[in-house]
C-alpha cells in the first residue's frame, strides 16, 4: 500500500471538496456589489450565511493534511508565500468580519462600507488561489535545501496572473449559479442573466489559459499523452461546463449547479494528475522539486495519521450534509437574517 500516493489522493479531495463549497461563497462576494439595495445584497449575504464557515473548514483541514503528511512541502510553501499567505488569511478573516459587522448598525454608509469589504476580500480570495494554483504549475524557485529562493514579485508571474483570474471567473460563475438556485422572485430573474455574462467571462479564460497550458507548461498533459483513456476527463468537462448555460435556460437550476462542481471536481483532477508526483515544481531545477516521496513524513506516522483522516473525514463530511440539509430551499429575510 502507497501510504504517499494516498495521502496525494487525501489532500486532493479535501481541496476539491474546498473548491467546491469555499468556491461558491467567494462567487457571491465577488458578486456581492452587482446587486443594487439592501435587500438584494441581504439576499445573496444570507444564501451563504448558514454554510460560508463551515465551507472553510475544509480549507483548515486540507492544510492540516498537507502539514501531516507533507510537512516539508507545508513549511517550504508557507514561507515561499508568505506574503500571499498572509493577503490570503487576512482577506478570509475580513469576509467574516464584513459578514457580521454589516447588520449592525442600519446607516447606509456603514452597510455600503462592509459591502465593498466583502466584495473586494473574496476577490481576493479567490485570486490569490488562483496565483498560488498557477505557480506549483509553471513552478517556483527551490533549492536543495528545499528552501524557497525567490521574490513575492517574481511570484506575480504573467501565468499565475492568468490562473488567478481563471479561478475568480470560475467562482463567480459557480456563485452566481448558487445564487439563482436559493433564490426567487424578480431577484432569481436578474441573477440569471448574471450567470449568463459569468459564463462568458469564465470561457474566455478558461481559453487563454488552457492555450498558454499547452504552449508554456505541457508537463500538464505528459499523463494524459501517456495514457489516452485520461483524454475522457478534459472531455466530461466541458460536456459540463456546456450543460451549465443549457440547464439555465431550461429553468433546471440545481442540474447547472450540479454541472458546475462536476467541471470544478474535473479541473482539479487534471490538476493533480498535471503536477503528480510533485507537490512543489522546482523552476529551474526540477531535480530539486518537492514530491510526494521526498517531502513526506514517516511511513509510520502516515499510516497513524492516516486512521485518524478515516475516523474524521466522515464526521466532516457528515456534518456538511447535515448543514446543507437543514438550510435547503429558498432564501427568506426575516428578523433573524444578516
Amino acid at each position: 500500500m502507497d501510504l504517499h500516493l494516498i495521502w496525494f489522493i487525501l489532500v486532493g479531495i479535501l481541496l476539491a471538496g474546498y473548491a467546491i463549497l469555499d468556491g461558491f461563497d467567494l462567487g457571491v462576494g465577488a458578486l456581492h456589489l452587482f446587486a443594487r439595495g439592501d435587500n438584494e445584497r441581504r439576499l445573496m449575504i444570507n444564501s451563504i450565511g448558514p454554510v460560508w464557515d463551515g465551507n472553510e473548514v475544509w480549507l483548515v483541514t486540507g492544510g492540516g493534511a498537507i502539514f501531516a503528511a507533507f510537512p516539508d512541502v507545508y513549511a517550504t510553501l508557507a514561507s515561499g508565500f508568505y506574503l500571499a499567505v498572509y493577503l490570503l488569511i487576512f482577506s478570509l478573516i475580513f469576509r467574516a468580519v464584513a459578514i457580521e459587522f454589516r447588520s449592525k448598525q442600519p446607516f447606509a454608509w456603514w452597510r455600503q462600507s462592509w459591502d465593498v469589504a466583502f466584495s473586494v476580500a473574496s476577490i481576493l480570495c479567490a485570486f490569490l488561489l488562483g496565483v498560488v494554483i498557477g505557480n506549483l504549475i509553471w513552478g517556483i524557485p527551490l533549492g536543495a535545501d528545499k528552501e524557497f529562493h525567490g521574490t513575492f514579485l517574481g511570484l506575480l508571474n504573467p501565468y499565475a496572473l492568468l490562473c488567478g483570474a481563471t479561478v475568480l471567473s470560475v467562482c463567480m460563475m459557480h456563485g452566481s449559479i448558487y445564487v439563482v438556485m436559493k433564490t426567487e422572485g424578480e431577484f432569481h430573474d436578474k441573477v440569471r442573466y448574471w450567470v449568463q455574462n459569468c459564463i462568458i467571462f469564465f470561457v474566455i479564460c478558461y481559453v487563454i489559459l488552457t492555450m498558454a497550458t499547452m504552449l508554456y507548461a505541457p508537463h500538464m498533459v505528459d499523463r494524459l499523452k501517456l495514457y489516452p483513456i485520461l483524454f475522457l476527463i478534459p472531455v466530461i468537462k466541458l460536456l459540463a461546463i456546456a450543460n451549465i448555460p443549457r440547464s439555465i435556460s431550461k429553468g433546471w437550476d440545481s442540474f447547472a449547479f450540479f454541472s458546475s462542481c462536476t467541471a470544478i471536481v474535473l479541473f482539479m483532477l487534471l490538476f493533480g494528475l498535471g503536477i503528480f508526483p510533485n507537490m512543489a515544481l522546482s523552476n529551474p531545477g526540477p531535480q530539486f522539486s518537492l514530491t510526494i516521496y521526498n517531502a513526506s513524513s514517516s511511513p509510520k506516522t502516515l499510516g497513524t495519521m492516516l486512521i485518524i483522516a478515516l475516523i474524521g473525514m466522515p464526521i466532516v463530511i457528515a456534518y456538511t450534509i447535515s448543514i446543507y440539509w437543514i438550510f435547503r430551499g429558498k432564501v427568506k429575510l426575516d428578523e433573524h437574517s444578516y
